[in-house]
């Protein structure tokens, strides 16, 4: 998953990177805000993370233009990270039309065998999710 050329394992694990704390970490703060009592909300910390969302969004949209997976050209340790982050982000951040390069790699993220497997299998717990789980995906 990592690739053997030194200047493209950079560019993989730095995208993982990106999908961890840059996606991954303000959807879960959103997240974490819903399972918290009311009068323990964070409405501040919440608007922040929507506005990283926000500026990930359009980063990685700009970035995903014309290619297929996140780095190196083939699928990476940066794909791995990014399925489960854009999955759940899409979610609580819808992606809209105006960023297609990167609503278009999620799809293809979604669409890879492995990926839609466990999207597959996960239906039954969707119910969990405290935000509420979308009629798609």
């Amino acid at each position: 998953m990592v690739p053997q050329d030194p200047r493209e394992a950079l560019d993989a694990r730095m995208m993982a990177d990106v999908f961890d704390d840059y996606v991954s970490a303000p959807m879960q703060r959103i997240v974490a805000d819903a399972l918290r009592s009311q009068d323990e909300h964070d409405p501040r910390g919440v608007a922040d993370a929507h506005a990283v969302l926000d500026r990930s969004y359009d980063w990685l949209n700009a970035r995903l233009k014309g290619n297929e997976w996140a780095a190196c050209g083939q699928f990476t340790i940066a794909d791995c990270a990014a399925a489960p982050a854009l999955f759940y982000a899409d979610w609580v951040h819808p992606i809209t039309e105006r960023r297609a390069a990167l609503a278009a790699y999620r799809a293809r993220l979604l669409s890879r065998p492995s990926v839609a497997r466990v999207v597959d299998e996960a239906r039954p717990y969707r119910r969990f999710f405290p935000l509420g789980a979308p009629d798609r995906d």
